[in-house]
């Protein structure tokens, strides 16, 4: 008997087990939901909004892999750096946050450029391991300079809008949204709109563009793109850079409704490398699907489990993804 039919005899016996035990717990099971109804709905729109969100952290993490073939530790402080961008605009020089991402977006790509260049393409036939604890080096590196630059102190920021009527171009919208007894911030709504629509850009650009062709090329065979005339050095820098952009992205997005400090973005690196290989390693929709079904599973966590185990569903579900399909949701053997 070989794997592939034990994986499908265990996915067989997860289901009858699944489905004996919801009809011998049907009455404690309606019970349960009769009373936790509000919050299990709340909990889904809100894992919705955030998945999207750390979709977009984890393109960046898979794109960077499925072109470089290396693991990037400092995928969540380069975060953290755009965070700190997104703060000192907005406190220093009054910049909507939003806005911000015109400015995040250009900076982490050249300093995406940069790393690549200086930092990762010295480095580039040495053994994997070599690789990356070279990025957890950088992510060290960079986290200790925010600590002396701004301190270990929590920072925020607060708009001066998005509570009551809210003109958002020719349509007034009364934030918070109520809807089917769930409440809608507008930064989580905002931060879920920009994730999906930017996600839609990088899918276009890389399948609809010389650019993307090239990338998906390089992805798929270095020395036969070499052989064809793409510049593989150009395309793995502006691969790097686009990776670091989507963070960039993400931090402008992010810094409305959570705080920053110099290791802020330790939680989503951790939270994107699980979204990674549970969508497929290099897979720019698998990122995204994988993104919304851990946010889903983070906040039906907290309401299931107790909320210091918020990432213990997420582990159950990675776990069960890598036995009976390891190569993600998306992903190719």
């Amino acid at each position: 008997m070989n794997v592939q039919s034990l994986r499908r005899i265990g996915i067989l016996l997860l289901i009858v087990v699944a489905i004996a035990w919801f009809f011998i717990n049907y009455d404690d099971i309606s019970d349960w939901y009769d009373t936790y109804d509000v919050v299990l709905r709340q909990a889904i729109v809100t894992g919705l909004l955030i998945g999207g969100l750390l979709g977009l952290v984890a393109m960046g993490l898979t794109l960077i892999f499925g072109v470089l073939e290396i693991i990037n530790f400092a995928h969540g402080a380069l975060m953290t750096v755009g965070m700190y961008i997104t703060f000192i605009l907005f406190d220093s020089y009054g910049v909507d946050p939003y806005l911000t991402i015109f400015i995040t977006v250009p900076a982490l790509f050249m300093l995406g450029l940069l790393i690549q260049r200086v930092i990762i393409h010295p480095a580039r036939n040495a053994p994997h391991h070599n690789q990356l604890l070279l990025t957890l080096g950088l992510a060290l590196v960079i986290e200790n300079g925010l600590l002396v630059a701004f301190s270990a102190t929590p920072r925020s920021i607060r708009l001066g809008y998005g509570r009551g009527p809210t003109e958002i171009g020719p349509v007034t919208i009364d934030f918070p949204i109520r809807w089917l007894g769930t409440t809608i911030t507008l930064p989580r709504l905002a931060a879920f709109t920009f994730a999906l629509f930017l996600t839609l850009f990088l899918y276009l650009l890389l399948q609809r563009t010389d650019l993307g062709k090239a990338i998906r090329a390089t992805a798929q065979d270095k020395e036969g793109a070499a052989l064809v005339g793409i510049n593989v050095e150009r395309i793995n820098m502006i691969t790097f850079g686009i990776g670091s952009a989507c963070v960039g992205a993400a931090a402008s997005l992010v810094l409305p409704f959570l705080t920053v400090d110099p290791v802020a973005g330790n939680t989503f690196n951790i939270t994107a490398f699980v979204i990674v290989v549970l969508g497929g390693m290099g897979s720019v929709v698998g990122a995204l699907l994988g993104g919304l079904i851990v946010g889903l599973t983070q906040e039906m966590s907290v309401v299931i489990l107790p909320s210091s185990t918020k990432l213990l569903g997420v582990f159950i579900i990675f776990i069960l993804v890598l036995f009976f399909r390891p190569q993600g949701l998306m992903g190719r053997r």
